[in-house]
């Protein structure tokens, strides 16, 4: 069997016990283990699949399909956050069979932790569905879960009742899974700590679901300070200046340049550091052209006179 996919399967009555690990890709081996799930209820554990890719998906499908045309009933329990990723992704993921329990993601920001509390899918209640209460064991504060809770829990409006629950759990704990199976309490682990969650670098694997929404602040964070329109310089000193023209003289510093919607007399020209001409300015050039007319029509006068004189 593949290293990186584990399976066990125990019986008791009529009802089998599945225990799946692991990766669930091409390499799976789920096709050996139709002919060692008799009839009856396949109580399938999932609580140590790490992650499972779109061929694990494909194969997953069709095992499910050959059980349940074989007339074994399925039941997920321990459904760890990869697999509810799946759930809600892929319509058939769960064919006819009904999730018992899963697991719910949850991170304190103050201690930088992660853990997955189990949860009974009979405890949920009706919707909107909102995520139990977790504290962190390091600080003792409440947790943030580590999701969003439309899109993780939407598998919960589709879900059916379990049937005969207490013969399922009864079955779980016989076959090897203690007390914390089935007691209606919730159970708590690491997901760092836990070899089946963390991979080869020891880090979390990634859960192929919605990105959680992280609290965000809308003040700047501490340090970082929005550039100021002062700061906002020409890099080179050598930058070609614009040529001169009368009226206009270069920004006195009394406003950075690209400042928009000032009065006339102040507007800066955006990117060259000029000044458009005041209205005074302007006046004084219009004199001078009222007095250059007034020459040149009495110079036409004085001509006229010399000629009709002759």
């Amino acid at each position: 069997m593949s290293t990186k996919f584990q399976a066990s399967v125990q019986h008791r009555g009529d009802m089998s016990y599945v225990k799946l690990g692991g990766v669930i890709d091409e390499d799976n081996e789920l096709g050996d283990l139709v002919e060692k799930i008799p009839h009856g209820t396949a109580v399938i554990d999932l609580g140590e699949i790490e992650r499972i890719n779109s061929c694990g998906v494909r194969d997953w499908v069709n095992w499910l399909n050959k059980l349940e045309n074989g007339g074994t009933r399925s039941v997920l329990v321990e459904c760890s956050p990869a697999i509810v990723a799946q759930i809600n992704l892929v319509n058939n993921f769960t064919g006819n069979g009904v999730v018992k329990s899963f697991y719910v993601p949850y991170f304190c920001p103050e201690c930088d932790e992660e853990k997955v509390l189990l949860v009974e899918t009979a405890d949920m209640g009706p919707a909107p569905h909102e995520p139990p209460t977790c504290r962190c064991d390091e600080c003792d504060l409440v947790m943030d879960f580590d999701d969003m809770p439309d899109s993780y829990f939407a598998f919960l409006s589709n879900q059916k009742k379990v049937a005969e629950p207490d013969k399922i759990n009864g079955a779980m704990r016989e076959l090897g899974r203690g007390s914390d199976a089935g007691g209606g309490a919730h159970k708590v682990k690491s997901r760092a700590s836990q070899p089946h969650l963390a991979n080869a670098t020891g880090s979390v694997p990634s859960v192929p679901s919605l990105p959680s929404i992280q609290r965000t602040s809308t003040q700047p964070s501490a340090g970082l300070k929005p550039p100021s329109a002062a700061n906002l310089k020409p890099q080179s000193s050598g930058a070609l200046k614009p040529p001169s023209r009368p009226g206009l003289k270069p920004n006195g510093g009394s406003r950075p340049p690209g400042v928009l919607g000032a009065p006339i007399g102040n507007t800066s020209i955006s990117g060259m550091g000029m000044q458009a001409p005041s209205m005074a300015s302007s006046g004084k050039n219009n004199a001078l052209v009222y007095v250059l007319i007034a020459i040149l029509v009495a110079a036409i006068g004085v001509l006229a006179y010399l000629v009709l004189t002759k």
